[in-house]
């Protein structure tokens, strides 16, 4: 059984009220920070750790952390991406459902090591539900004294706020996300500067995920060596992996980074093998912007290694025979599915949600959907397909934000790899599927 340092007590009835988490250690690591450590001392069992971003860059948080404008006589911010958007993913969600407090503790230990006096978790519109077990759950740690004023008698004062947004995939860029909580339209920024000089309100700010967050209570409470001590290469600890699609046992999971992707797709302890006794075709590793791979390479390296569930593992071979680990969607596809019309639902979602602040993603999501329209309808040609790699390419770097980057991965791998189910579509005039 993996170490499960995210999901430990999920099941616990209660987990959701300050009582019950309390009496399983909850907060412990709080009490135990602001009495012994300073925040320099915070940031570095963070860095020690190895943590990395567990919303879909992997950037390492300790170090992003360490960006910070400290000589800014500008206040602090630390806010929470709880814009859980991107499709195949909903790993977010369960930990604020089902364990408000363990979030809330993280958002303390982080705002402290940043000398922040202010934080904020940022919900998405459609997770209102659990805004309000979040609001539920901050209310409760101000009542025992972990938020507000001279936390426990340390000096040390945090006032964390909860903020819906309005449902825009493009705010689960931090930058979009910042607009967003100022109140205008989410649009993202332009880099530099980045958040960490500039952010909220034009101050000093760092933006993590909520799986990031909720792992700070265990690293505080058992140490950045402890944590790093788990996982392989630069992929330390444990990930949630949101796994869906034609698996007989879908759902949210904690493993130990560098498990072989074959052991999470087909052990009874992870996914249960493949629906209804087909084959394995296709997965989608980290969320619907990464690369999709066929199941030759989703199960082995283009040099014939086992694939393991890492971020260096899953982007060996770079794009052409790699994907990305992402923000750990992972969407299983079986042989029945058809990658024209999986890439269609894809490319409508990326052109619907654009920002429209980029004239190649603006334009180039919604000729990629119109395209993939044709081929999957029947009406396409054999220059249409090629007509979408060289759209792909035109909008990858070319935007602000890497949504653009998100639309065209899926394409240009889809075809790279699937090029033959393209042109049956082609040949038969509709859908062989």
């Amino acid at each position: 059984m993996a170490t499960q340092i995210l999901l430990n007590n999920i099941d616990v009835p209660g987990l959701a009220n300050f009582e019950v988490y309390r009496q399983l250690g909850g907060y412990s690591s709080v009490v135990k920070t602001l009495k012994n450590l300073t925040p320099d001392q915070v940031t570095g069992e963070v860095t020690k750790s190895g943590l990395r971003g567990r919303g879909g860059a992997g950037f390492p948080a300790g170090m992003k952390w360490g960006f910070i404008d400290k000589k800014s006589e500008k206040p602090r911010y630390f806010v929470c991406n709880f814009d859980e958007s991107e499709p195949g993913t909903f790993k977010d969600r369960y930990i604020g459902q089902r364990n408000p407090h363990q979030l809330i503790e993280g958002m303390i230990l982080g705002a402290y090591a940043l000398g922040a006096g202010s934080a904020y978790i940022y919900v998405r519109g459609e997770l209102f539900y659990v805004l309000r077990i979040i609001e539920k759950a901050i209310e409760e740690a101000y009542k025992q004294g972990f938020l507000g004023q001279n936390i426990l008698g340390s000096g040390y004062s945090l006032d964390l706020y909860c903020q819906p947004g309005a449902g825009a995939y493009i705010c689960g860029e931090e930058t979009a996300l910042l607009e967003s909580l100022e109140g205008k339209r989410g649009n993202p920024r332009i880099k530099p500067p980045f958040p960490a000089l500039v952010g909220l309100y034009g101050c000093p700010t760092v933006v993590n995920n909520v799986e990031t967050i909720a792992a700070l209570p265990w690293i505080l409470n058992n140490g950045g060596e402890a944590y790093a001590a788990i996982g392989v290469e630069n992929s330390k600890g444990t990930k949630l992996i949101s796994a869906c699609g034609h698996i007989k046992k879908p759902g949210v999971y904690e493993i130990e980074l560098g498990l072989p992707v074959e052991e999470f797709i087909y052990s009874d302890e992870y996914c249960g093998g493949i629906r209804n006794g087909h084959k394995l075709k296709a997965v989608v590793a980290g969320g619907s912007s990464v690369p999709i791979l066929p199941a030759s390479l989703i199960l082995k390296t283009a040099a014939g290694e086992p694939r393991l569930m890492s971020y260096e593992s899953l982007s060996e071979g770079g794009f052409q025979s790699g994907t990305m680990l992402g923000s750990g969607g992972f969407i299983v596809m079986d042989e029945t599915t058809c990658i024209v019309k999986n890439l269609l639902t894809f490319a409508r979602f990326y052109h619907h949600e654009s920002c429209g602040q980029c004239s190649p993603c603006r334009e180039g999501t919604s000729w990629m959907e119109k395209i993939l329209h044709r081929i999957e309808n029947g009406q396409g040609t054999m220059k249409d397909i090629d007509l979408l790699v060289s759209v792909s390419k035109h909008i990858e770097g070319n935007t602000i934000c890497p949504l653009g980057d998100a639309a065209a991965w899926p394409v240009a791998s889809a075809i790279r790899h699937f090029r033959e189910e393209f042109e049956e579509h082609v040949k038969l005039q509709k859908c062989p599927f």
